[in-house]
C-alpha cells in the first residue's frame, strides 16, 4: 500500500530490467497522476508532494516503466502471507498518458491467463478518479466510525457529508481530465447494492497498521488547493482522518 511504496520501490531495484514493466495495483492517486495529465490542465508543477514528498518514487519507478491499474475486488489480510479473497475479479489496465499499446495489450493477456476479468483502458487517470471518487469517502469514515459500509450509507447525516465531499471532488476532477457524470447519490446507490463490508482502511485501522491517508484523500486536497477549488468537506475529512490516525500511531506526526 501508499506508506510502504518507497521502500519497495527502492528494494526492487535490483530486480529492473531494461525491458522492465512496473504496475502498481494499488487505491488512489499515485505519484504519477499529474504527470501524466494532458497538456490542457493548468498545473506549472506536476509532483505529487503528499503521496511522493522528496521526488524518490518518482526517480526510482520512471513514467515509462509504468502501467495504471484500478483494482476492482475485495480481499482481506489475515495475517503475513495470507489473504483472503472476497468479491471481484477485474482488473483494469492501461497507459498512464491515455491510449492504446501492445504492452498492456499483453499485461491484459497475461493477467486473464491468471484468473482475473482484464480490462484495456485508453483513459486509465479517468478510471482511477472515478474509483476514488467513491472510496476517498467511504474509506476514512469507515476508519474514524468503525462502521461497515451498509451503516455508513444508510446514516442519512453521514452521507450527505460524503456526498458533498464528492462534489468537491467532482469539481476537481472536470479541471484535471477527468471529469465525472454520474451523481454522488448514483454512485452511493451501487456501493449500497454490494451489502455490508469493511472497507480495507477500516481493515487497517483495526489490525494497528499504517493509513493509507495520503493517496485517498491528501492528494485530492492537494489538487483542489493549487486548482484553487473550495473544499471544506475535504479539508474537514482529511483533518479528521488524520488526526485519529496520528493520535492511534497509524500516520506519522
Amino acid at each position: 500500500k501508499g506508506p510502504a511504496l518507497a521502500a519497495a520501490a527502492a528494494s526492487m531495484q535490483p530486480l529492473l530490467g531494461p525491458a522492465t514493466l512496473l504496475m502498481p495495483a494499488m487505491n488512489g492517486v499515485p505519484w504519477w497522476f499529474l504527470q501524466a495529465a494532458p497538456s490542457s490542465v493548468s498545473l506549472a508543477d506536476r509532483s505529487l508532494k503528499s503521496v511522493d514528498p522528496e521526488s524518490r518514487i518518482a526517480g526510482l519507478l520512471p513514467l515509462g516503466r509504468v502501467i495504471g491499474c484500478v483494482v476492482h475486488l475485495t480481499c482481506s489480510s489475515l495475517e503475513p502471507g495470507v489473504v483472503r479473497h472476497g468479491f471481484g475479479d477485474r482488473l483494469i489496465v492501461g497507459e498512464p498518458t491515455g491510449g492504446a499499446s501492445e504492452r498492456v495489450d499483453a499485461v491484459c493477456r497475461a493477467l486473464a491467463d491468471a484468473g482475473f476479468a482484464s480490462e484495456a483502458s485508453a483513459d486509465i487517470r479517468h478510471d482511477i478518479w472515478y474509483k476514488l471518487w467513491g472510496n476517498m469517502t467511504m474509506n476514512p469514515v469507515s476508519a474514524l466510525t468503525g462502521a461497515e459500509s451498509h451503516r455508513i450509507i444508510d446514516d442519512p447525516l453521514v452521507l450527505a457529508f460524503m456526498l458533498g465531499t464528492m462534489e468537491e471532488a467532482r469539481q476537481i476532477g472536470a479541471q484535471i481530465g477527468c471529469a465525472i457524470t454520474q451523481s454522488g447519490e448514483e454512485r452511493m446507490a451501487v456501493a449500497r447494492q454490494l451489502g455490508a463490508f469493511k472497507t480495507s482502511m477500516l481493515q487497517d485501522a483495526l489490525a494497528g497498521r499504517p493509513l493509507e491517508i495520503d493517496a485517498l484523500v491528501s492528494a485530492v486536497h492537494e489538487i483542489g488547493t493549487r486548482l484553487s477549488v473550495p473544499m471544506p468537506n475535504i479539508g474537514a475529512l482529511l483533518g479528521l482522518a488524520r488526526l485519529m490516525a496520528r493520535e492511534r500511531g497509524l500516520y506519522p506526526s
